[in-house]
C-alpha cells in the first residue's frame, strides 16, 4: 500500500473517533523584545546561535524592537529547540510556536 493511502486511512480513522491532532508540520522560533539586552547583544547572538547573516540580524533585530516579537527561523522541532535554549542561555526570551498549515 502507498504512504499516501495509509496516511488518507489515517486521517479518516481520526476523524470518525473525534480524535484531535495537529497538522502543523513546522514551528517558528520566535524571540521576544525586552528593555534589557542590547542590539548589538541580540544582533550577535541571532547569528551564533541562528547563523543568520550580520544584516538578516540586524533586520530581525530592528522587526523584534518595534514589533515585540518575531519569528527569527523556522523548521522542525528537534532543530529549532536547542536554539531557543541557547538563546535562552544568553538572556533573551525565545519561544517556539506550531506553524499551522491549512
Amino acid at each position: 500500500m502507498k504512504a499516501e493511502t495509509l496516511a488518507a486511512e489515517k486521517f479518516q480513522e481520526d476523524v470518525e473517533s473525534g480524535t484531535l491532532y495537529t497538522l502543523a508540520t513546522s514551528f517558528n522560533l520566535i524571540v521576544w523584545n525586552d528593555n534589557v539586552n542590547t542590539f548589538d547583544w541580540v544582533i550577535e547572538t541571532l547569528i551564533v546561535v541562528c547563523g543568520h547573516t550580520e544584516e538578516q540580524a540586524e533586520q530581525c533585530a530592528y522587526i523584534i524592537h518595534f514589533q515585540g516579537k518575531y519569528a527569527v527561523k523556522q523548521g522542525d522541532y528537534e532543530t529549532l529547540n536547542p536554539m531557543r535554549e541557547a538563546i535562552i542561555d544568553r538572556g533573551i526570551n525565545a519561544t517556539i510556536e506550531e506553524m499551522v498549515e491549512g
